[in-house]
């Protein structure tokens, strides 16, 4: 990734690889679009696959060395 100020730049292999992940960062150009297609991505394995989004969370927050909030659940 190049950076000129607020303007953000990936190379092409860059795309690629976050194509296989799912991510579809071809124009982003601003920390705005990154945080975009990061939210598009994020809804989607949330529909898709949820349970691999709490890992992918729970990863992050381990790695970060914080603790997740208690799981809400539906109650009839």
């Amino acid at each position: 990734m190049l950076r000129a100020g607020d303007v953000l730049r990936f190379t092409p292999d860059e795309i690629e690889d976050f194509r296989k992940l799912g991510l579809d960062f071809d124009g982003a150009r601003t920390p705005d679009d990154i945080e975009q297609a990061l939210t598009r991505w994020a809804d989607t394995l949330n529909d898709e696959r949820p349970n691999l989004l709490e890992k992918i969370a729970a990863e992050l927050a381990k790695a970060k060395g914080i603790q997740l909030p208690a799981r809400l659940t539906r109650v009839r």
